[in-house]
C-alpha cells in the first residue's frame, strides 16, 4: 500500500516511462520484427540503425503523453510514417493509437487545428505509400482513417466525461457551501432569538423590581445565568464548523423549560415515552421545535400560560406547544424566519409541521419521523 500510494505520486513522466519502454522494447524482440501495423503493404525491411531510431521516437515520446500531448502525438506520428514508409512495421506503430487517445484526452488547446494538420498529413502519407507501390487501396486507407479517428474520439469522449465529473463535482461544493450556510443561519437564529429574548424579557422585569431587592438579585441572575448559556451554546455552534466534530449535542428539554420558566413564562410540560437511541437527527429537531415555540411565547405571549407536550413513539417524535393568548403579531403558518426554518428542517425528514393560532391562542405541532441520520 506504501509503494503504491509513492508511485501516485510520481510525475505523470515517471508513472509513463514503463510503458514507453516496455514498447520499445518488445519492438526489438527478433520474434516479433515485421508484427506491427502494415499500412499500404510495402514490402517488409530487415532492421537496421535507422528501424532503431524509429522505434526510439514513436515510443519514448509516450512518455510526455499527458505532460505535453501535441509534442508527443507530433513526434510519434512523423516516426509511424517513416516506418510505414520504410517498411520496417514495428510493434512500436501500436504507440499512434495511443498518443491520440492522450491527446484526445489532454490537449487543451488548438484541438480543431491539430485534427486539421493530421489529417492532411495522414493524406500526404496514403500518396507517398501509394507512389511507392502500396497495395492497400483507397477502402483500406479510408478504413485505417476512421479506426484512428475513433481513437481520438475515445479520448475526446474521455475528457468530456472528465470535464462533466469535474463540473457536477463543483456543483456538489457550492450547494454543500449553501445548504451549511443555511444550516448555520437557522442555528444562529434558534440559539440566539431564544436566549436573547429570554434577557430583554428578564431586563425589563427588572425595572419594575427595584422595590424589591431580592427578586432583582435573582431575576439579575437569570440574565446572567442566560447569557452564559448563550455563549455556551453560541461556542457548540461554533463547534460545529469543525471538520471533526461530526455530532449535534442539544441541552435536556426538562432545562429549556426551566430557562424560560426563570424568564418569567409559565410552563406546563409533559413528556411520554423515552427517545431512541436510533432517532437520529430527529430528537435535535424536536428540540428546536420547542425551542422556537417558547421563544414565541416569551415575544409574543410573555406571563400567559404555555403547555408543551412530547411524545416519543417507535417511528415519530410528536411535538405540540399551545400558547394561551398569543398576540396577532406571531407569524402565522411558517411565515416568520424561525417557523419557515423548522418547517424545512421537518420536510426534510418526511414530517409534518404546522404552526396555527387557534382558540384564543397559539398552536405549534410537529410530526418527525426518527431513524434518519443526523
Amino acid at each position: 500500500m506504501i509503494s503504491l500510494q509513492w508511485w501516485r505520486v510520481r510525475d505523470v513522466r515517471v508513472q509513463d516511462a514503463p510503458l514507453a519502454l516496455l514498447l520499445a522494447l518488445g519492438s526489438l524482440v527478433p520474434a516479433l520484427h515485421d508484427k506491427g501495423t502494415q499500412l499500404g503493404g510495402l514490402p517488409n525491411r530487415p532492421f537496421d540503425a535507422l528501424a532503431i531510431a524509429v522505434i526510439a521516437f514513436e515510443c519514448l515520446p509516450l512518455v510526455v503523453r499527458r505532460k505535453w500531448p501535441l509534442v508527443g502525438l507530433v513526434l510519434v506520428s512523423v516516426a509511424f510514417a517513416v516506418d510505414q514508409l520504410r517498411g520496417y512495421h514495428t510493434v512500436a506503430g501500436t504507440a499512434l493509437p495511443i498518443a491520440l487517445i492522450s491527446a484526445g484526452l489532454h490537449l487543451s488547446h488548438h484541438r480543431r487545428g491539430t485534427v486539421i494538420a493530421l489529417s492532411a498529413g495522414y493524406a500526404g502519407l496514403a500518396v507517398a505509400l501509394d507512389l511507392n507501390g502500396a497495395t492497400e487501396g483507397v477502402a483500406g486507407f479510408v478504413t485505417f482513417y476512421l479506426a484512428l479517428a475513433a481513437t481520438w474520439a475515445i479520448g475526446a469522449w474521455l475528457r468530456l466525461s472528465r470535464t462533466a465529473e469535474e463540473e457536477r463535482r463543483r456543483h456538489v461544493a457550492v450547494t454543500t457551501r449553501v445548504a451549511e450556510r443555511t444550516l448555520i443561519a437557522r442555528e444562529l437564529h434558534d440559539v440566539v432569538t431564544h436566549h436573547v429574548t429570554a434577557m430583554v424579557v428578564q431586563a425589563e422585569a427588572a425595572r419594575y423590581l427595584t422595590a424589591a431587592p431580592d427578586r432583582l438579585d435573582q431575576t439579575l441572575q437569570a440574565i446572567t445565568d442566560t447569557g452564559r448559556r448563550s455563549l455556551t451554546d453560541l461556542r457548540h455552534l461554533l463547534d460545529l464548523l469543525n471538520p471533526d466534530h461530526s455530532t449535534e449535542t442539544l441541552g435536556d428539554l426538562r432545562t429549556l423549560v426551566e430557562q424560560t420558566r426563570l424568564a418569567g413564562q409559565p410552563v406546563e410540560f409533559a413528556e411520554e415515552g423515552e427517545a431512541t437511541r436510533d432517532a437520529g437527527s430527529a430528537e435535535a429537531v424536536a428540540y428546536r421545535v420547542v425551542q422556537e415555540a417558547l421563544t414565541n411565547a416569551l415575544k409574543y405571549a410573555h406571563g400567559n400560560p404555555t403547555n408543551v407536550h412530547v411524545r416519543y413513539g417507535e417511528r415519530e417524535i410528536t411535538v405540540e406547544v399551545g400558547t394561551e393568548g398569543a398576540k396577532s403579531s406571531t407569524p402565522v403558518g411558517g411565515s416568520g424566519r424561525g417557523l419557515a426554518g423548522l418547517r424545512e428542517r421537518v420536510d426534510v425528514l418526511g414530517g409534518e409541521f404546522s404552526a396555527e393560532q387557534r382558540d384564543g391562542g397559539f398552536v405549534v405541532r410537529a410530526r418527525i419521523p426518527a431513524g434518519n441520520p443526523a
